[in-house]
């Protein structure tokens, strides 16, 4: 599995991650299952958040790395806060949603309450989970350097923000934001769909659709990780496309591609993604060991330039 550095933190980790939003469906059993073969698979960065199953997945997650018997300072753990969810938190702090929130207090009780789910004393990465439009950044800032200074979060980023989100935030705090967690992947290409059909006038598609603001030449620029989030999914949270009758071109392009590289079409969507020389880490959200094993098996995928465009344009993506 080919490691990468996230930003420029200093930590590198597999450029293929597991998300475990849905292990809270799976028993315990089960939940170890899922871990032993992301590990097996080379994976050892892992996704979560407060919200995930109303904080179940963290708790199911935490407990499957103590069945697993997998030795901390081998993997990274991510999470997310920021999101109050309609009932509120399980454990949480007596705040009911639904409504974003990243007032120093709840970030901080967040991570506190996180940090008890996963049985841990600290995560590798606090990621911002969605632009809080009431956002202070100076008591954001507050925030991250009390959670730095305790030593229970040692780099933070944020999720789904725009580059001049990013900025603003940027110039209060004083840890660097290192990635930004997107939806990407063949049937949502938006940030790349955008830059290649920037300036053509009359192109109703393209002036209708909702603007990226070049988040990917941004992100590079600045040397800043693009996590792609729901890899596999179209719209949000519509559906997969793999197998779906509604991509039938798409698919029957990327089994053929598949056959050539002895490999899965689950395995030549992911290396689409990590193709890209912007050095995307694509994010997992399956729990079956199989599926994860398909995914993650892209060692011997290859794809040419022409390859990677002609998935590109399949997937609904026409070149100007």
């Amino acid at each position: 599995m080919k490691q990468i550095e996230l930003g420029q933190s200093g930590l590198t980790a597999s450029q293929i991650a597991l998300g475990v939003m849905r292990i809270n469906d799976r028993n315990a059993k089960q939940a170890a299952e899922t871990v032993s073969a992301a590990l097996e698979a080379g994976i050892d960065y892992f996704d979560t958040a407060d919200i995930y199953g109303a904080g179940v997945s963290s708790t199911v997650f935490g407990q499957a790395l103590k069945d697993v018997g997998v030795d901390r300072d081998k993997i990274h753990i991510q999470t997310k806060a920021g999101i109050i969810i309609k009932d509120g938190q399980i454990n949480g702090d007596g705040l009911k949603g639904f409504r974003y929130d990243f007032s120093r207090d709840h970030l901080i009780s967040a991570v506190d309450i996180e940090l008890q789910r996963l049985q841990t004393d600290h995560v590798d990465f606090l990621l911002l989970h969605r632009p809080d439009t009431l956002m202070d950044p100076d008591e954001v800032a507050e925030a991250f350097s009390q959670l730095e200074a305790s030593g229970k979060v040692l780099h933070f980023g944020v999720s789904n923000f725009t580059p001049y989100d990013v900025d603003l935030l940027q110039q209060s705090v004083s840890q660097r934001l290192e990635v930004n967690q997107l939806q990407f992947g063949l049937a949502h290409a938006d940030m790349i769909r955008e830059n290649i059909h920037l300036n053509i006038s009359g192109n109703a598609d393209y002036e209708n659709h909702i603007r990226t603001f070049d988040v990917l030449t941004y992100s590079r620029l600045h040397k800043m990780t693009i996590q792609a989030w729901s890899p596999f999914q179209y719209g949000m949270f519509a559906g997969v496309f793999i197998d779906n009758p509604k991509f039938k071109k798409l698919n029957d392009l990327l089994q053929q591609i598949a056959d050539k590289y002895q490999a899965t079409k689950s395995g030549v969507a992911v290396a689409w993604i990590l193709k890209h020389p912007a050095k995307i880490q694509t994010i997992l959200g399956s729990m079956s060991p199989n599926h994860i094993k398909e995914m993650a098996d892209v060692d011997s995928i290859h794809l040419t330039n022409q390859e990677w465009y002609d998935l590109y344009q399949t997937s609904v993506n026409p070149l100007p």
